[in-house]
């Protein structure tokens, strides 16, 4: 190994370290899992950096790691057999902007903000929004999605290429610019989502979309959990085109108000947003206050104007933050599942009474739109028996989605935290992913210990 990181070195120069404050900030997580770190850290600039480095790592049998920026919640990019962690903060550069084609080719250290900035002057943007400022090498990596999904799709209906650094340093690329294709099997949607463990992802061809001609937004409270999600229901339901429908419990509404200042009620809410001409944006407004309000919706909050929405979505942004800090003293365990609409209602109700007979607190707030919520549970730091207690509200949730014909993680992903859940919910399929790891993979480099059976 000295060898390997020796090389290394001579690669990279000082973009090698193995400084423990390196070492350490790239074996965090923003999840509940421990310290983690990698043996060494390595900063590429290029693919070819990032295919020489994957050679030396794997001719000494070395452990590779893909880092983005870190925010993903399951664990997915700490170290738990050490190896050296690829840093592609380097990487992040948009390579080609194609207005007429609607597309964009980025290094995957590009984050989301980046890309949009670049884009202002386009009449284009990039859509998808996990709500962290994430790097798109690692949205692409977990199948990201967030709170636009609902109207633009997740990272998978929007990523059409890749550049993979393959675990022996082939490179490849899958896809093309073209909006379809129908030759051989579909590569690009192989790689989206594999958390790395099939190969480093070092550009990504993203379709864009159109920035709209009106855009508003809306805050408005429900008396009750049943009202709010039984709105959200009916509209989708009825076609209406929402770019963004969201919920917080009374709980995250009451970190927000402390946060932010919100001045919301103490109550339910739902967050939303229309895309689209003047006149159509008014058209769905209407559409969705009439729903809502037969569900019991008040205290309408309208924002057209930037800075307003602006505001708003800020703070459904920094909602995890909001309520780690309405309750100081926690361990979090954060966790999503996703679920049919018609089983929205159910699995939410069931959820929240679960956390209430737990006596732990557990916010929840979700892009409902698409069936996909989240619970922050927040036991006691230190408190072993309110940690166990969590962990087991966690594991209901998880059961409750596959028992309603969903899915463990919504837009988490597996990483280390939800390996335990896979085969519940893919049988033999669980094996079938084995399969090609190994074919693509044999000796097992490629972020090891996540997502697969026995990896």
């Amino acid at each position: 190994m000295s060898t390997a990181y020796s090389a290394l070195a001579d690669l990279l120069g000082p973009r090698f370290t193995q400084s423990q404050s390196d070492r350490d900030l790239h074996g965090r997580s923003e999840g509940h899992f421990p310290l983690m770190p990698p043996d060494a850290v390595v900063y590429p600039e290029t693919t070819e950096e990032v295919a020489s480095i994957v050679r030396i790592c794997a001719e000494a049998g070395l452990p590779v790691i893909g880092w983005g920026t870190g925010t993903s919640l399951e664990g997915h990019s700490i170290a738990p057999r050490g190896g050296v962690t690829v840093d592609f903060t380097r990487m992040d550069k948009v390579l080609e902007v194609l207005p007429e084609d609607m597309v964009a080719v980025v290094q995957p250290g590009v984050t989301r903000e980046a890309l949009n900035t670049e884009l202002r002057a386009t009449g284009l943007f990039f859509p998808v929004d996990p709500g962290a400022n994430a790097s798109l090498g690692g949205m692409a990596s977990t199948r990201a999605s967030g709170t636009t999904a609902v109207r633009y799709g997740t990272m998978r209906g929007n990523v059409l290429g890749l550049e993979v650094v393959l675990a022996d340093g082939r490179v490849i690329r899958t896809g093309t610019r073209a909006p379809k294709s129908s030759t051989g099997y579909d590569l690009t949607a192989l790689f989206v989502g594999s958390e790395g463990t099939l190969g480093l992802i070092t550009e990504v061809t993203l379709k864009l979309h159109g920035q709209p001609e009106a855009v508003s937004a809306a805050v408005c409270a429900f008396s009750d959990m049943e009202g709010a999600v039984g709105a959200v229901i009916a509209t989708i339901q009825s076609g209406i085109p929402m770019a963004r429908i969201e919920f917080v419990d009374a709980a995250a509404a009451a970190a927000f108000n402390a946060q932010a200042q919100a001045g919301w009620a103490d109550a339910p809410h739902l967050m939303v947003e229309f895309h689209g001409s003047e006149a159509g944006v008014a058209e769905q407004a209407e559409r969705f206050g009439e729903i809502a309000r037969d569900f019991g919706a008040e205290d309408f909050r309208w924002a057209s104007l930037a800075e307003d929405r602006n505001r708003l979505w800020a703070m459904r942004h920094n909602s995890y933050r909001a309520m780690l800090a309405a309750y100081p003293d926690t361990a979090p365990i954060t966790t999503d599942i996703c679920v049919p609409i018609s089983r929205l209602a159910e699995a939410v109700e069931a959820t929240a009474a679960d956390i209430a007979d737990s006596g732990i607190p557990g916010p929840i707030v979700g892009h409902v739109g698409d069936g996909n919520f989240h619970a922050l549970l927040l036991p006691k730091a230190g408190d072993a028996v309110e940690w166990e207690k969590a962990q087991k509200l966690a594991a209901r949730m998880a059961e409750r989605a596959l028992k309603l014909g969903g899915t463990v993680s919504g837009e988490h992903g597996i990483g280390l935290g939800k390996v335990k859940y896979m085969e519940a919910e893919h049988g033999h399929g669980w094996q079938v992913m084995a399969a090609v790891k190994a074919a693509l993979d044999p000796e097992n480099i490629m972020n090891p210990g996540k997502l697969l059976p026995g990896n």
